[in-house]
């Protein structure tokens, strides 16, 4: 029923091991990287009940969170109209991460507690945190970078338009997103999949290749051109085809001939033959989600 209620439902889990103190909540649409034990230390460090992760930014796009100067926060907006300016910095304001270190004590009855009320929507953002602000010590740990860019990078991905620049970013010459810092690698999981491979090398005719792109294993570039595009595992660009400024999830096959810009293919999806997205919205409005 809510973010809130996502935990709650999971407090089991949490329960049921006795030497857990501290519980590290996240937002999976989020892309940034963070040392979580900084965090941790100043948590501890502060006596504090509740730590949220705070980014500042420019007041026009800031919202949510209250603070003083010595770290405490004492309110929790929103996206209020008027964001109140940091004390450190009048042109920004301190805006929530969505990451909170709770307390193991303090979570199980403030969960309980939300739960418990009928007027609330079990949202962290709109109905717990506001709440927890007023009865217990919540302070505010101010993001550190590990990016190693001149600018901090934080990106909230939670609409297609925030993914799909997200992606593309990544196939700039020097991405603000930095996926190739060996002292700080990125883990997740990969299924064994052969080499990429790119084949046909008729020039003028057809070519298999890919430039400014992100090619993953597994996939095939038969005799198609790839140009500023993300894709990911086990994907085949046939004979004849061009594929431009778009994401092509896993297992996606593109029919020869096939033409498609600015767009996101979903995975599993086999496109036929002579396929054209990307050039008539109008058209492409009849048979796909235009955003």
């Amino acid at each position: 029923m809510g973010t809130a209620d996502a935990v709650r439902q999971n407090l089991y889990s949490i329960k049921l091991v006795d030497d857990i103190q501290y519980v590290l909540i996240l937002s999976t649409d989020h892309i940034y990287k963070m040392d979580y034990s900084r965090m941790l230390t100043q948590h501890i460090d502060s006596g504090a009940d509740v730590t949220i992760s705070t980014i500042e930014l420019c007041l026009e796009e800031a919202h949510r969170v209250k603070v003083n100067r010595s770290g405490k926060i004492y309110g929790f907006q929103e996206k209020p109209a008027i964001p109140e300016p940091s004390p450190t910095n009048p042109s920004c304001a301190t805006v929530s991460m969505g990451i909170c270190i709770f307390n193991k004590s303090s979570l199980i009855p403030i969960l309980e507690e939300d739960a418990r009320n009928p007027t609330s929507s079990h949202d962290f953002g709109k109905d717990v945190l506001p709440q927890t602000i007023e009865k217990y010590r919540v302070y505010s740990c101010h993001f550190v970078d590990e990016n190693k860019k001149e600018a901090q990078y934080w990106l909230d991905v939670g609409t297609i338009q925030a993914y799909y620049e997200a992606n593309l970013d990544l196939v700039a010459v020097s991405p603000q997103f930095n996926l190739y810092d060996k002292s700080w690698p990125i883990r997740t999981y990969q299924r064994q999949y052969p080499p990429a491979k790119f084949v046909f090398a008729q020039e003028g005719k057809r070519m298999g290749i890919a430039v400014d792109s992100i090619v993953s294993s597994g996939c095939i570039i038969s005799g198609g051109r790839v140009v500023n595009s993300v894709l990911s595992p086990d994907v085949r660009i046939n004979s004849y085809c061009e594929v431009d400024k778009s994401i092509l999830l896993s297992h996606v096959n593109i029919g020869r001939y096939s033409r498609i810009r600015n767009a996101i293919i979903d995975r599993d999806v086999h496109l036929l033959e002579n396929t054209i997205i990307g050039f008539d919205q109008k058209e492409d409005r009849k048979r796909y989600h235009v955003n």
